[in-house]
């Protein structure tokens, strides 16, 4: 089995607190501020990308790779499960904004 790569994981662990922060420090050209659709599609995308990388993980231990191990396997998963609950809330504050949108009176 091989070790966790700590300065990885906890340069990640910074990388996704800079993001709640709201100042991202990814390389990764980003969307003009007023794309709203734009940002929606991009979270979608990254929730869509952790489960696929955790499901592989979780295959490939099943399938006892010698390169994966148990830890590297929860923790995909985790993040994976983190980003959907994150784009439930989304979804969630969304639909109760246009419900009450819906319900003032013009």
């Amino acid at each position: 089995m091989s070790e966790i790569d700590t300065s990885r994981l906890l340069s990640e662990m910074r990388a996704m607190a800079a993001v709640v922060r709201g100042s991202s420090m990814s390389s990764e050209p980003t969307e003009l501020p007023g794309d709203f659709a734009a940002l929606i599609k991009q979270s979608i995308d990254h929730a869509n990308a952790a489960q696929k990388a955790a499901a592989g993980l979780a295959k490939s231990y099943e399938l006892e790779e010698a390169n994966v191990n148990l830890a590297e396997v929860m923790i995909s998963m985790q993040k994976a499960n983190v980003a959907f609950q994150a784009m439930v809330q989304v979804r969630n504050k969304l639909v109760s904004a246009y419900q009450e949108i819906m319900s003032m009176q013009v």
